[in-house]
């Protein structure tokens, strides 16, 4: 946009937007006011259009656009016009609170906020807003909405240092966290006032409810003065009251949540968590007529409080179960949650009874799990209920719903905390309760059994204890599940044919009940409804009976030829051939290269079948290469026998067989980037499987894979090229072809890059790095002499500040290879060479390199990614300390000292603690501590 718009163009487009019937109208003028928010003019233009206050679409636009301004581009405005933008937005807000609507005060609310945080010479913002704002109820929910939104915008912040929204350096935000607590006093008298002047008024108690919350998660209230003030009881009362209506009594849960979120830091809390512990205690009854009301949402806000009372005690209840603040009875609050009837009531629950469990395995404790072993077999009891169906289900269970999903996390859940109860104790406790109840249902059988599964895993580890239990009652489960009459509810049918899979190991261990678990299984297969789930289960089977499968390997086998006229999903079919595949493993080598072929020829017989027949493919059917290809990549996968040196390995003839299929269907479908992918794929599991064996195949695959990537840059190409070089980078004879690879390689992938951006190519990035890792690893040389190197040295400094995690670690480690070949392995022969190469690099790239990593580091990378950027700087320090000191202080001379907003970045002094810090470092830790700390200065 080359010149500012009149307000009545943008009008025009606004209108447009919101109003105009065509599709094709709206879309253009949303592209042209994108295109206007992200000009500088929007400034102008915004200001405009909030003073003309025109209609509820023009300000909402207006205010929306000076917040994301503010946020995302405050650095286009120079420091001599933030003061006169602060009295403009405090004009607008003055004119818009006595009729605005909600979504534009909470716009405006937001920009001033995120103005106030920015500019460093506007001091004590909150008092200032309270001066202005405090003395007309009219400005009340103005001023109460952007008292909310500025501490939530420093938490955010806080919480999300790595956010490109809006940075705040640590100094900063040091400088606004000591403000805000300055005025914080004032804060609490102005919220005081409001519970007191507006009762009536729920608006205003909402927000007055969700301001005492944002405060309270900063966490710079003093809970001594909070404690002692009707402030604290105005959210319990406020959820003691039936009447209270849904959105109050929603922000009357966030306060008091937040509060007892502070609350666990007991020892600056003490009165606090007192208080909050007196007043959740006394909800107890209004939960339950929330339930009796049938007002799902309340008791969700109920269950969210208790939970968070449970989280912020936990330790308490570990360190005096029963007593003061560790009191039981908040575990009796949550199991009464878990027990309502509606299963995300309880789900809420869940992540408490996942710290407990882990605090309790760490603990090890016998008297603290014999203390809390009630309330989880009362959880696991309430969980197996929740787990049901409707009785009215029709057909198996639907694993893509909802409930679906809520019975994974139940199960597990229940597999992460059983052991407190034992398995063997769960598992029989269910049988019996279906044992000795009359005429049950068939949803309840389903849940019971779904539960069991849960456990099935489990049983032998803790059957030692209670051997007549696993013995008597595991037999008794098994033998009702392969006798369920045909006319048994069809999810009964499915679920037990999941809990036979699930008891795999127990029928590992007793090899009797082979025989008649595989032909339920083999029934299961031929049923419609059921074969994918039988075809599951029977692969659990393969992998824990896998001597005593192989004599049926012949029936297996038959079973892989017919799978395309079973109903099992691809899925299904192909962790059955890996748990075939398995097996063979553990046959005689002459078997296993017999089985494999057979196992192989099918697979490739369909593909064959398929570049023939010259189908069109439809994703997910028969005409689908990929998926044989899946089949196939899974054979080899897991086929991984025992094989000594010098012995030939029993897969390499047929990999040699199966090749020309494979390669015939790169060539066929070399466009279709899904199909090529699952290709590599296959053949990577297949080099895998024979290793330097599969030689024979390394001249056709690299001048297929070169000649297919000149006209279609699929990255995964250059993966398996990485494949290549780490199976025979170190063979004398094959360097010269490998290396002539990667030049292949290396000219379209550059022009890709430069074409299409690095950002826009984060899996090519990816693949090239690792392949010039491979590089590194096993003939550094070779590389090294390359004339490649440098241009790859390059895009690599350009590719550090990259923030997709593969990809960037994939430059990290090949960066921190390349460097350490200059100190690795120094007694070899080549030692000086290499160390001479990398020298010669370094001279010209050091302190460009430097530059890179220190500008990734504050700019752009998060701060999960730092370790990595650390270890190429140790490498660096360990390569040459003396020349890396000179490189990084030229770096930090580069970085900003301050702000757009005036505020400083680092100061002198951070900034040579840090380069000392960094250059003393001894360890990779330290410098990994280090740099995350100085990015924080920036973000």
């Amino acid at each position: 946009m080359d010149s500012a718009p009149s307000t009545e163009t943008v009008v025009q487009a606004i209108q447009t937007l919101y109003h105009n019937p065509d599709p094709a109208c709206k879309e253009r003028a949303s592209a042209w006011l994108g295109e206007l928010q992200r000009s500088v003019f929007a400034w102008e233009v915004a200001d405009q259009l909030l003073r003309n206050g025109q209609d509820l679409e023009t300000s909402y636009f207006a205010a929306q656009t000076m917040r994301t301004k503010i946020q995302y581009a405050f650095h286009e405005l120079p420091q001599s016009a933030h003061q006169s933008l602060k009295e403009s937005l405090l004009n607008h807000a003055q004119n818009l609170v006595s009729n605005a609507s909600p979504v534009i005060i909470t716009q405006l609310a937001l920009a001033l906020a995120d103005l106030a945080l920015q500019v460093a010479g506007w001091k004590c913002p909150a008092k200032e807003l309270i001066e202005k704002f405090g003395n007309t109820v009219g400005n009340l929910p103005f001023l109460l909405e952007v008292l909310t939104v500025l501490p939530e915008e420093v938490s955010f912040i806080l919480m999300h240092v790595n956010s490109r929204s809006l940075r705040l350096g640590a100094n900063r935000r040091g400088e606004v966290i000591e403000e805000l607590a300055e005025s914080c006093d004032l804060v609490i008298q102005l919220l005081i006032a409001c519970t007191q002047s507006c009762a009536a008024d729920s608006r205003v108690q909402a927000k007055v409810y969700r301001c005492l919350g944002s405060w309270f998660n900063l966490g710079v209230i003093q809970g001594e003065a909070v404690a002692t003030s009707q402030l604290l009881n105005a959210p319990f009362q406020a959820m003691h009251n039936p009447e209270t209506v849904s959105s109050v009594h929603e922000a009357a849960c966030d306060c008091i949540c937040s509060a007892l979120y502070v609350a666990e830091d007991i020892t600056r809390y003490e009165s606090l968590a007192n208080c909050l512990f007196q007043g959740v205690i006394s909800l107890s009854e209004p939960y339950h007529v929330s339930v009796a009301q049938e007002d799902i949402d309340k008791s969700l806000n109920y269950c969210r409080v208790f939970t968070e009372l449970a989280e912020s005690f936990l330790e308490l209840m570990m360190a005096a179960p029963g007593q003061g603040l560790g009191d039981l009875r908040i575990l009796d609050l949550l199991l009464a949650c878990v027990g309502h009837c509606q299963y995300e009531v309880a789900e809420i629950t869940f992540n408490f009874w996942y710290r407990l469990s882990e605090v309790l395995y760490k603990r090890d404790s016998t008297n603290l799990n014999t203390i809390f072993k009630p309330y989880f077999q009362r959880l696991i009891n309430s969980l197996s209920v929740h787990c049901q169906m409707d009785e009215d289900h029709e057909g198996v269970p639907d694993e893509t719903d909802d409930f679906a999903d809520f019975r994974i996390r139940v199960s597990e859940l229940i597999k992460d905390v059983v052991f407190i109860v034992g398995s063997i104790n769960v598992f029989t406790q269910l049988f019996r309760n279906l044992a000795e109840t009359p005429n049950t249902t068939w949803d309840v059988t389903e849940a019971h059994m779904y539960v069991m599964s849960a456990v099935a895993k489990n049983l032998m580890p803790f059957c030692v204890p209670s051997p007549s239990d696993e013995s008597e009652v595991v037999p008794q489960v098994l033998q009702a599940v392969l006798n369920l009459p045909q006319d048994a509810h069809i999810a009964v049918r499915y679920t037990g044919t999941q809990l036979v899979g699930e008891l795999c190991e127990w029928i590992d261990r007793h090899p009797d009940t082979l025989d008649s678990v595989l032909n339920f299984l083999l029934a299961g297969l031929q049923h419609p409804k059921l074969g994918s789930v039988s075809a599951t289960s029977l692969q659990n089977i393969c992998a824990a009976c896998r001597e005593q499968m192989a004599r049926h390997f012949k029936g297996l086998l038959q079973i892989v030829e017919a799978l395309d006229n079973l109903h099992i999903s691809n899925e299904a079919a192909v962790g059955l051939l890996k748990g075939i595949s398995l097996i063979l493993t553990k046959m005689p080598h002459d078997q296993l290269a017999v089985g494999l072929r057979a196992l192989c020829q099918i697979q490739a017989d369909r593909l064959s079948q398929l570049i023939v027949q010259n189908e069109s493919v439809k994703e997910g059917t028969r005409t689908d290469p990929t998926i044989f290809l899946d089949r196939l990549a899974s054979i080899f996968r897991h086929t991984a026998p025992e094989v000594q040196n010098g012995q030939i390995h029993p897969c390499q003839q047929v990999v040699q067989e199966v090749w020309p299929v494979l390669s015939d269907t790169c060539n066929k479908y070399q466009a279709d980037i899904r199909i090529v992918e699952r290709c590599c794929r296959c053949i990577r599991f297949a080099v895998r499987c024979v290793g330097k064996q599969s030689a024979g195949l390394l001249q056709p695959l690299v001048t297929q894979m070169v000649n297919v990537y000149q006209t279609h840059q699929h990255s995964c190409f250059l993966y398996l090229g990485s494949i290549l070089v780490d199976e025979y980078g170190m063979e004398e004879g094959c360097r010269t072809g490998l290396l002539d690879m990667l030049k292949a390689f290396c000219g379209p992938t550059f022009q890709l890059l430069k074409t299409g951006g690095l950002r826009n190519h984060p899996d090519t990035i990816d693949d090239l790095f690792r392949l010039c890792a491979r590089f590194v690893q096993r003939c550094p040389l070779v590389i090294l002499h390359s004339e490649m190197i440098d241009a790859i040295l390059e895009c690599a400094m350009a590719a550090s500040t990259l923030d997709h995690r593969d990809a960037n670690a994939s430059v990290m480690k090949f960066l921190r290879d390349l460097v350490h070949t200059a100190i690795a392995n120094d007694c070899d022969d080549d030692y000086q060479v290499r160390r001479d190469m990398v020298e010669k690099l370094m001279v010209v790239r050091g302190p460009q390199l430097v530059q890179s990593l220190m500008s990734a580091t504050v700019f752009y990378l998060p701060s999960y990614m730092l370790p990595d950027v650390a270890d190429v700087v140790f490498e660096l320090m360990r390569y040459n300390r003396a020349s890396f000191c000179v490189w990084l202080e030229h770096a930090l001379k580069g970085l900003p000292t301050e702000t757009t907003g005036g505020a400083i970045n680092a100061t002198h002094k951070q900034l040579t603690d840090f380069h000392k810090q960094i250059t003393s470092a001894e360890e990779v830790k330290t410098v990994s501590s280090a740099l995350r700390d100085f990015s924080r200065l920036y973000r």
